[in-house]
């Protein structure tokens, strides 16, 4: 059963307006389930030829052998598992992809060294995973954006354990910013945009605004004392302002952002609001860039339409999410996670289609 939940009280904040997808399964495609084996963290592209999703995940909690996969029919159905170079076995953490264009892909796997493989061919074949420096990380690379002259920027985060070999804890955690030239051959040592102990945040997710000019970092907070933040730049990464808090209903785990042919914009995450029967669950939100952009100014957001959608229950107290979104040219969108779909047994992919124009059907009829 479908159901607009919004204005009740058992919620942490009840003006959120919802829609639970969870029990759709028609939406629901199984990507990939190995009894007794835990498969995690998705990251994915769409390919140039606007029809092929490849996605990789680790066989294990980020640490593990990468596992990659396609769908040409939009999420619809899988393929087997695809061949990998040796190294891709010897991945220490989540992997992520980005498509530079033009055929050419990069996978960044992360810890200490960052190491990266690259493909000029559309994901057929693979180089080794190769350091890309003489410094770690942690979700290497948490987003990567384009900047004029084709330039590439690249985040990840640290707590002080991995940005050098012999890393050590200290409490606090940093944003790291490195860049390339080069369409991602090469990367300049790393510089920190925010360091800090009060808050802990980490995985930047980017977002750009609608005419490219201003790019923002969606973040997750580690202490769990406050919402997710944001932090923006005016000036093409060069300079970044102070992190500020997000709406409350944005407060989550490893944001992935897709704009749709609306203008809106879509963001799948970990929810995570305190106290929330939706807290650890795969969810999306749907709404606006001045909605970000207003929270990153500190500036009051200004009216929204924005809902909550709850894409999947998952049945671990927070053990889901690193989703991969992408928005096909009809305008479906594919969102693709791990989780603890099954009561009992490891997590496992899956994929939930939906379109916009279904949800907001789906949100209307509810009222």
């Amino acid at each position: 059963m479908l159901t607009l939940l919004a204005l009740l009280p058992l919620f942490a904040d009840p003006s959120i307006q919802r829609l639970d997808l969870d029990a759709d399964t028609t939406r629901q495609v199984l990507v990939d389930q190995e009894p007794g084996t835990y498969l995690g963290h998705v990251s994915s592209i769409l390919l140039d030829d606007r029809a092929t999703i490849l996605i990789a995940y680790p066989k294990g909690h980020g640490s593990g052998p990468i596992i990659l996969k396609r769908s040409t029919d939009a999420g619809k159905t899988w393929s087997d598992r695809l061949p990998t170079p040796d190294s891709f076995a010897t991945s220490k953490e989540t992997p992520t992809l980005f498509n530079l264009g033009q055929g050419n892909l990069i996978l960044f796997s992360g810890l200490f060294p960052i190491r990266a493989a690259r493909s000029n061919d559309h994901g057929r074949t693979w180089s080794q995973l190769e350091p890309i420096g003489s410094f770690g990380g942690i979700v290497a690379m948490g987003g990567l954006a384009e900047l004029p002259q084709r330039k590439l920027v690249a985040f990840f985060h640290d707590d002080g354990r991995f940005f050098t070999q012999a890393g050590k804890a200290a409490g606090t955690f940093s944003l790291f910013q490195t860049d390339s030239a080069d369409r991602g051959l090469t990367w300049s040592a790393p510089r920190a945009i925010w360091s800090g102990s009060d808050i802990h945040l980490c995985e930047p997710g980017v977002l750009k605004s609608p005419d490219g000019k201003r790019i923002a970092l969606l973040l997750r907070e580690n202490r769990r004392k406050k919402p997710s933040h944001v932090m923006i730049t005016d000036d093409h990464a060069v300079t970044w302002s102070v992190p500020r808090p997000l709406p409350i209903d944005l407060t989550g785990d490893r944001h992935t952002a897709v704009y749709a042919s609306d203008g809106r914009v879509v963001i799948t995450y970990r929810c995570m609001i305190e106290n929330d029967p939706w807290k650890g669950d795969w969810v999306a939100w749907i709404g606006d860039w001045n909605t970000i952009a207003s929270a990153a100014d500190g500036q009051q957001p200004p009216p929204s339409s924005s809902v909550l959608v709850r894409l999947k229950d998952n049945q671990s107290s927070w053990d889901c999410g690193y989703p991969g979104l992408e928005r096909m040219p009809d305008g479906t969108f594919v969102a693709t996670t791990y989780g603890h779909w099954t009561k009992g047994q490891q997590p496992w992919i899956l994929s939930v289609r939906f379109t916009l124009d279904e949800i907001d059907r789906l949100v209307t009829a509810a009222k």
